[in-house]
């Protein structure tokens, strides 16, 4: 297929990239500088990369890069042509997912939202998983480039619902992480060897797939970006904007963005979300673990 990939961040790089092995023909953009994907053809804006493809992918950062990418004097819009399909791969709101598809099909466009999860090594493994909203038969048309990125596609219902269901994913997400993160840092003041609470919460019925998956990076300090903590915490105001829209309460993501609001003022918006236990262990007076 011809496509544009539009969004060449922690996850969109490795995603085109798995296109053109895939043997698609690709042309990539990205916003803050005119990166390369090798084999593909760098365009000089999101209409230039959209000119005659089949589809539109984008991986960017949030609700406003959407609309930017999407309906600015250079945006796709100026290139939509009736049956392309237009996928988001980003992570943004559902209410204005279902705006955007709305305009979309005034021009004859199908909306498919796709958010992924497996991280920044599922993504260079072509090993995520894709939360789709949108219609069955754009889905299916989909399929061969979903395969090409990933090892599943869960069609969850209709357009906006991909958008609805990853941002309750990323609310557990949060809130296990939490859990996990203030457990340790208990466990540690009270005289327990970290490695031996991770033990202790992996052979337990309290193991999850975000333990298992971060534990290891907070056991060997390292917090370089496999999620970084600015996107999570920008998930979590998305979060609290669209239960607010749905009148729903979550006290318990209330709390935890302020962990993130302070951890953010600690200049860690760049390093990866597992960094907050940072800031339980400065609040409970403790130094640095062994390695």
């Amino acid at each position: 297929m011809q496509i544009a990939f539009l969004g060449l961040g922690i996850m969109g790089r490795p995603m085109a990239s798995n296109l053109v092995k895939a043997g698609h023909q690709v042309a990539v953009w990205n916003r803050t500088a005119r990166q390369h994907v090798d084999g593909a053809r760098t365009a000089v804006s999101p209409a230039d990369a959209a000119r005659d493809v089949e589809v539109v992918w984008m991986c960017v950062a949030d609700t406003a890069a959407v609309e930017r990418v999407m309906f600015t004097d250079d945006g796709v819009e100026q290139s939509l042509r009736e049956g392309m399909v237009v996928v988001d791969s980003s992570t943004i709101s559902p209410s204005a997912t279902l705006r955007f598809a709305e305009r979309a099909a005034a021009r004859g466009v199908h909306w498919v939202d796709a958010p992924v999860t497996g991280s920044k090594i599922g993504a260079e493994n072509g090993q995520l998983i894709f939360i789709a909203g949108g219609a069955p038969e754009p889905v299916e048309y989909l399929q061969p480039l979903f395969k090409a990125m990933g090892k599943t596609v869960i069609h969850v219902g209709g357009t906006g619902k991909g958008q609805s269901a990853k941002i309750c994913m990323n609310l557990q997400i949060a809130m296990i992480y939490e859990g996990f993160a203030e457990g340790m840092t208990l466990a540690r003041k009270l005289g327990v060897e970290p490695q031996k609470m991770v033990e202790l919460v992996q052979a337990s019925m309290i193991r999850s797939g975000v333990v298992d998956y971060k534990a290891p990076f907070v056991m060997r300090h390292d917090y370089s970006p496999n999620f970084p903590l600015r996107l999570m915490h920008k998930d979590i105001h998305l979060l609290l904007d669209t239960a607010k829209e749905a009148r729903v309460k979550l006290p318990g993501l209330e709390t935890v963005d302020e962990i993130y609001e302070l951890s953010s003022e600690e200049g860690w918006d760049d390093l990866d979300y597992a960094a907050t236990i940072q800031l339980l262990e400065k609040w409970a007076g403790l130094g640095s673990r062994s390695k």
